[in-house]
Protein backbone atom coordinates (compact mmCIF):
# COMPACT_ATOMS: atom_id res chain seq x y z
CA UNK A 1 0.00 0.00 0.00
CA UNK A 2 2.90 2.59 0.90
CA UNK A 3 4.59 1.82 -2.33
CA UNK A 4 1.75 2.36 -4.47
CA UNK A 5 0.77 5.67 -2.46
CA UNK A 6 4.42 7.06 -3.26
CA UNK A 7 4.20 6.08 -6.97
CA UNK A 8 0.99 8.00 -6.80
CA UNK A 9 2.24 10.91 -5.05
CA UNK A 10 5.44 10.94 -7.37
CA UNK A 11 2.99 10.72 -10.40
CA UNK A 12 0.92 14.18 -8.84
CA UNK A 13 4.70 16.05 -8.21
CA UNK A 14 5.46 15.25 -11.70
CA UNK A 15 2.47 16.74 -12.95
CA UNK A 16 2.79 19.95 -10.84
CA UNK A 17 5.67 20.46 -11.88
CA UNK A 18 4.85 20.24 -15.49
CA UNK A 19 7.72 17.31 -16.28
CA UNK A 20 5.18 15.86 -18.47
CA UNK A 21 4.25 18.73 -20.16
CA UNK A 22 1.61 21.56 -20.30
CA UNK A 23 -1.96 20.80 -18.90
CA UNK A 24 -4.21 19.45 -22.64
CA UNK A 25 -1.16 18.25 -24.04
CA UNK A 26 -1.18 14.51 -25.65
CA UNK A 27 1.63 13.20 -23.47
CA UNK A 28 0.43 14.33 -20.24
CA UNK A 29 -3.28 13.30 -20.96
CA UNK A 30 -1.83 10.11 -21.96
CA UNK A 31 0.05 10.31 -18.34
CA UNK A 32 -3.49 10.91 -16.44
CA UNK A 33 -5.26 8.36 -18.24
CA UNK A 34 -3.03 5.60 -17.65
CA UNK A 35 -2.96 3.84 -14.30
CA UNK A 36 0.34 2.90 -12.81
CA UNK A 37 1.51 -0.59 -13.26
CA UNK A 38 3.48 -2.82 -11.05
CA UNK A 39 5.34 -5.79 -11.53
CA UNK A 40 4.95 -8.83 -9.67
CA UNK A 41 8.78 -8.83 -8.93
CA UNK A 42 9.38 -5.13 -9.17
CA UNK A 43 11.62 -3.73 -5.97
CA UNK A 44 10.15 -3.40 -2.56
CA UNK A 45 11.09 -1.13 0.00
CA UNK A 46 11.08 -2.30 3.51
CA UNK A 47 11.62 -0.16 7.05
CA UNK A 48 12.94 -1.48 9.89
CA UNK A 49 9.49 -2.64 11.20
CA UNK A 50 8.64 -4.93 8.21
CA UNK A 51 12.52 -5.91 7.99
CA UNK A 52 15.38 -6.67 10.70
CA UNK A 53 18.57 -7.34 10.29
CA UNK A 54 20.33 -9.77 12.77
CA UNK A 55 23.99 -8.85 11.93
CA UNK A 56 25.62 -11.07 14.48
CA UNK A 57 23.57 -14.17 12.52
CA UNK A 58 23.60 -13.19 9.09
CA UNK A 59 20.25 -13.46 9.19
CA UNK A 60 17.13 -10.75 8.08
CA UNK A 61 13.46 -11.07 9.74
CA UNK A 62 10.83 -9.62 7.01
CA UNK A 63 7.52 -9.36 7.61
CA UNK A 64 4.85 -10.65 5.19
CA UNK A 65 1.25 -10.98 4.31
CA UNK A 66 1.98 -15.24 5.37
CA UNK A 67 3.44 -14.04 8.73
CA UNK A 68 6.90 -13.14 9.44
CA UNK A 69 9.95 -15.01 8.09
CA UNK A 70 12.96 -15.63 10.68
CA UNK A 71 16.29 -16.63 10.12
CA UNK A 72 16.81 -16.00 6.77
CA UNK A 73 20.35 -15.92 5.81
CA UNK A 74 22.25 -13.43 3.73
CA UNK A 75 25.68 -13.01 2.55
CA UNK A 76 27.98 -10.11 1.95
CA UNK A 77 31.79 -9.35 1.93
CA UNK A 78 33.12 -8.62 5.18
CA UNK A 79 34.25 -4.96 4.55
CA UNK A 80 30.21 -4.76 3.39
CA UNK A 81 28.92 -6.44 7.13
CA UNK A 82 31.25 -3.83 8.74
CA UNK A 83 29.30 -0.48 6.87
CA UNK A 84 26.07 -2.96 7.85
CA UNK A 85 26.41 -1.53 11.42
CA UNK A 86 25.65 2.10 10.63
CA UNK A 87 22.75 1.38 8.38
CA UNK A 88 19.79 3.25 8.24
CA UNK A 89 16.56 3.90 7.14
CA UNK A 90 14.92 1.47 4.71
CA UNK A 91 16.34 -1.64 2.83
CA UNK A 92 15.29 -2.74 -0.54
CA UNK A 93 14.39 -6.18 -1.73
CA UNK A 94 15.39 -6.55 -5.47
CA UNK A 95 15.35 -9.64 -7.73
CA UNK A 96 17.73 -9.65 -10.78
CA UNK A 97 17.99 -12.64 -13.08
CA UNK A 98 16.30 -14.93 -10.45
CA UNK A 99 18.85 -13.88 -7.82
CA UNK A 100 17.14 -12.11 -4.50
CA UNK A 101 19.60 -8.82 -3.85
CA UNK A 102 19.18 -6.34 -0.31
CA UNK A 103 20.19 -2.95 -0.41
CA UNK A 104 20.87 -0.89 2.46
CA UNK A 105 21.56 2.47 2.65
CA UNK A 106 24.61 3.68 5.12
CA UNK A 107 25.55 6.79 6.35
CA UNK A 108 29.64 7.66 6.07
CA UNK A 109 31.26 10.42 7.19
CA UNK A 110 33.05 12.49 4.65
CA UNK A 111 36.91 13.15 5.56
CA UNK A 112 37.80 16.72 5.06
CA UNK A 113 38.88 17.83 1.69
CA UNK A 114 42.68 18.51 1.69
CA UNK A 115 44.37 21.36 -0.33
CA UNK A 116 45.99 20.00 -3.29
CA UNK A 117 49.54 20.09 -4.72
CA UNK A 118 48.11 20.76 -8.33
CA UNK A 119 45.74 18.77 -10.27
CA UNK A 120 46.03 15.38 -11.72
CA UNK A 121 43.99 15.66 -15.31
CA UNK A 122 42.20 13.35 -16.68
CA UNK A 123 40.94 12.58 -20.28
CA UNK A 124 37.98 10.78 -21.25
CA UNK A 125 37.49 9.06 -24.47
CA UNK A 126 36.56 6.08 -26.45
CA UNK A 127 39.50 4.66 -28.01
CA UNK A 128 41.54 5.60 -24.36
CA UNK A 129 38.93 5.12 -22.11
CA UNK A 130 41.31 7.26 -19.44
CA UNK A 131 44.71 9.41 -20.18
CA UNK A 132 46.21 11.49 -17.21
CA UNK A 133 48.59 14.38 -17.34
CA UNK A 134 51.32 12.23 -15.96
CA UNK A 135 51.24 10.36 -19.15
CA UNK A 136 49.62 6.74 -18.11
CA UNK A 137 46.95 5.64 -20.78
CA UNK A 138 44.00 3.30 -19.93
CA UNK A 139 43.38 1.79 -23.50
CA UNK A 140 39.88 1.01 -23.68
CA UNK A 141 40.73 -1.40 -26.60
CA UNK A 142 39.89 -4.52 -24.49
CA UNK A 143 36.46 -3.00 -23.59
CA UNK A 144 35.71 -2.36 -27.17
CA UNK A 145 36.54 -5.64 -28.42
CA UNK A 146 34.36 -7.18 -25.94
CA UNK A 147 31.32 -5.14 -26.69
CA UNK A 148 31.52 -6.08 -30.30
CA UNK A 149 31.51 -9.81 -29.49
CA UNK A 150 28.67 -8.86 -27.44
CA UNK A 151 26.81 -7.09 -30.10
CA UNK A 152 27.73 -9.49 -32.76
CA UNK A 153 26.58 -12.42 -30.42
CA UNK A 154 23.19 -10.61 -29.42
CA UNK A 155 22.42 -9.90 -33.24
CA UNK A 156 23.40 -13.50 -34.11
CA UNK A 157 21.01 -14.63 -31.47
CA UNK A 158 18.03 -12.79 -32.09
CA UNK A 159 18.52 -13.52 -35.93
CA UNK A 160 17.63 -17.23 -35.04
CA UNK A 161 14.43 -16.71 -33.24
CA UNK A 162 14.40 -20.25 -31.55
CA UNK A 163 13.75 -21.10 -27.54
CA UNK A 164 16.89 -21.67 -27.06
CA UNK A 165 18.72 -18.59 -28.45
CA UNK A 166 15.76 -16.33 -26.23
CA UNK A 167 17.37 -18.08 -23.20
CA UNK A 168 20.65 -17.73 -23.99
CA UNK A 169 20.00 -14.10 -24.75
CA UNK A 170 18.44 -14.15 -21.44
CA UNK A 171 21.27 -15.63 -19.71
CA UNK A 172 23.91 -12.67 -21.29
CA UNK A 173 22.15 -9.41 -20.67
CA UNK A 174 23.64 -7.26 -19.01
CA UNK A 175 26.48 -8.70 -19.14
CA UNK A 176 28.10 -5.76 -20.68
CA UNK A 177 27.00 -3.41 -18.74
CA UNK A 178 28.79 -5.63 -15.73
CA UNK A 179 31.99 -5.94 -17.39
CA UNK A 180 32.11 -2.08 -18.17
CA UNK A 181 31.13 -1.34 -14.68
CA UNK A 182 33.92 -3.30 -13.44
CA UNK A 183 36.63 -1.57 -15.62
CA UNK A 184 34.68 1.81 -14.89
CA UNK A 185 35.62 0.72 -11.29
CA UNK A 186 39.32 0.27 -11.67
CA UNK A 187 40.22 2.93 -13.50
CA UNK A 188 38.55 5.36 -10.96
CA UNK A 189 40.09 3.15 -8.12
CA UNK A 190 43.40 4.19 -10.18
CA UNK A 191 42.63 7.61 -10.70
CA UNK A 192 42.39 8.48 -7.06
CA UNK A 193 44.86 6.44 -5.73
CA UNK A 194 47.22 8.14 -7.94
CA UNK A 195 46.04 11.84 -6.89
CA UNK A 196 46.04 11.07 -3.11
CA UNK A 197 49.49 9.60 -3.17
CA UNK A 198 50.85 12.80 -5.05
CA UNK A 199 48.24 15.27 -2.62
CA UNK A 200 47.05 16.60 -5.60
CA UNK A 201 43.54 16.64 -6.82
CA UNK A 202 41.45 15.29 -9.70
CA UNK A 203 40.88 17.73 -12.59
CA UNK A 204 37.69 15.61 -15.06
CA UNK A 205 36.07 17.36 -18.00
CA UNK A 206 32.50 18.89 -17.78
CA UNK A 207 30.81 16.29 -20.47
CA UNK A 208 26.93 16.76 -19.78
CA UNK A 209 25.20 16.54 -22.74
CA UNK A 210 27.87 15.41 -25.22
CA UNK A 211 25.90 12.17 -27.11
CA UNK A 212 23.43 15.60 -28.45
CA UNK A 213 26.55 17.95 -29.01
CA UNK A 214 29.06 15.72 -30.72
CA UNK A 215 28.17 13.80 -34.26
CA UNK A 216 29.60 10.36 -35.06
CA UNK A 217 29.82 8.45 -38.51
CA UNK A 218 27.14 5.54 -38.47
CA UNK A 219 29.81 2.63 -37.80
CA UNK A 220 30.75 4.43 -34.51
CA UNK A 221 27.42 5.37 -32.96
CA UNK A 222 26.76 2.46 -31.58
CA UNK A 223 30.40 3.14 -29.47
CA UNK A 224 29.58 6.53 -28.73
CA UNK A 225 26.44 5.71 -26.87
CA UNK A 226 27.73 2.65 -25.25
CA UNK A 227 30.34 4.80 -23.67
CA UNK A 228 29.94 5.21 -19.89
CA UNK A 229 31.81 8.29 -19.30
CA UNK A 230 28.76 9.57 -16.81
CA UNK A 231 29.74 6.20 -14.52
CA UNK A 232 33.34 6.68 -14.74
CA UNK A 233 32.82 10.62 -13.08
CA UNK A 234 30.78 9.40 -10.82
CA UNK A 235 32.68 6.49 -9.47
CA UNK A 236 35.90 9.08 -9.54
CA UNK A 237 33.64 11.37 -7.56
CA UNK A 238 32.49 9.33 -4.93
CA UNK A 239 35.75 7.44 -4.59
CA UNK A 240 37.60 10.75 -4.53
CA UNK A 241 34.97 11.74 -1.95
CA UNK A 242 35.40 9.21 0.07
CA UNK A 243 39.56 9.60 0.09
CA UNK A 244 39.41 13.42 0.45
CA UNK A 245 40.46 14.29 -2.93
CA UNK A 246 39.07 17.27 -4.12
CA UNK A 247 37.22 17.04 -7.62
CA UNK A 248 37.05 19.96 -9.63
CA UNK A 249 34.94 19.70 -13.42
CA UNK A 250 36.32 21.76 -16.18
CA UNK A 251 35.11 23.38 -19.90
CA UNK A 252 36.39 20.67 -22.44
CA UNK A 253 36.46 23.69 -25.33
CA UNK A 254 39.62 23.23 -27.09
CA UNK A 255 41.30 20.82 -25.40
CA UNK A 256 42.51 19.04 -27.98
CA UNK A 257 43.47 22.12 -30.02
CA UNK A 258 45.31 23.58 -27.76
CA UNK A 259 49.14 23.55 -26.77
CA UNK A 260 49.82 22.77 -23.10
CA UNK A 261 52.89 24.69 -23.56
CA UNK A 262 52.48 28.00 -25.17
CA UNK A 263 48.74 27.83 -25.09
CA UNK A 264 49.03 28.43 -28.75
CA UNK A 265 44.84 26.87 -30.33
CA UNK A 266 44.25 25.61 -33.62
CA UNK A 267 42.21 22.63 -34.80
CA UNK A 268 45.37 21.81 -37.07
CA UNK A 269 46.98 21.28 -34.16
CA UNK A 270 45.61 18.08 -33.82
CA UNK A 271 46.84 15.75 -36.77
CA UNK A 272 45.01 12.45 -36.10
CA UNK A 273 43.38 10.39 -33.43
CA UNK A 274 46.29 9.99 -31.73
CA UNK A 275 49.21 12.91 -32.26
CA UNK A 276 49.66 16.21 -31.54
CA UNK A 277 51.92 18.76 -33.11
CA UNK A 278 51.67 22.13 -31.95
CA UNK A 279 52.09 24.76 -35.42
CA UNK A 280 53.63 27.67 -32.81
CA UNK A 281 56.42 26.08 -30.89
CA UNK A 282 56.59 22.52 -32.38
CA UNK A 283 55.74 20.46 -29.49
CA UNK A 284 54.78 17.11 -30.34
CA UNK A 285 52.66 14.56 -27.62
CA UNK A 286 50.18 12.22 -27.40
CA UNK A 287 46.63 13.88 -28.31
CA UNK A 288 45.16 12.51 -25.20
CA UNK A 289 48.30 13.72 -22.79
CA UNK A 290 48.56 16.90 -24.24
CA UNK A 291 44.56 16.93 -23.49
CA UNK A 292 44.72 15.85 -19.90
CA UNK A 293 47.53 18.37 -19.31
CA UNK A 294 45.30 21.24 -20.48
CA UNK A 295 42.73 19.92 -17.98
CA UNK A 296 44.84 19.86 -15.24
CA UNK A 297 45.84 23.83 -16.34
CA UNK A 298 41.92 24.15 -15.99
CA UNK A 299 41.71 22.54 -12.74
CA UNK A 300 44.31 24.60 -11.31
CA UNK A 301 42.35 27.83 -12.23
CA UNK A 302 38.96 26.54 -11.41
CA UNK A 303 39.88 25.67 -8.21
CA UNK A 304 41.69 28.93 -7.36
CA UNK A 305 39.20 30.56 -8.01
CA UNK A 306 36.39 28.86 -6.24
CA UNK A 307 39.08 29.16 -3.19
CA UNK A 308 36.49 31.67 -1.24
CA UNK A 309 33.41 29.78 -1.61
CA UNK A 310 34.45 26.71 -0.59
CA UNK A 311 33.08 25.63 2.79
CA UNK A 312 35.26 23.88 5.49
CA UNK A 313 33.24 21.55 6.56
CA UNK A 314 32.74 18.08 6.40
CA UNK A 315 30.02 16.28 4.91
CA UNK A 316 28.36 13.27 5.25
Amino acid sequence: MKKVCDAYATLRANLKAGNYGREGSKRRVKTESKPIMFREDAAQPYDDRILTWNLDRWTVSIWTLAGRLKGVPFVCSPGAMKLLGSRKGESDLVMRDGMLFLIATIDVSDPEVYEPDGFLGVDLGIVNIATTSDGQIMSGRQVNRYRQRQRDLRTKLQKKRTKSAKRRLKNVRRREARYATQRNHIIAKKLVHTAQRTSRGVALEDLGGIRQRVTARKDQRARLHAWAFAQLGAFVEYKARRAGVPVVHVDPRNTSRQCSVCWHTHRTNRVDQARFACRSCGTVLHADHNGSRNIAHRGEAVWQRGAVKRPRTTAT
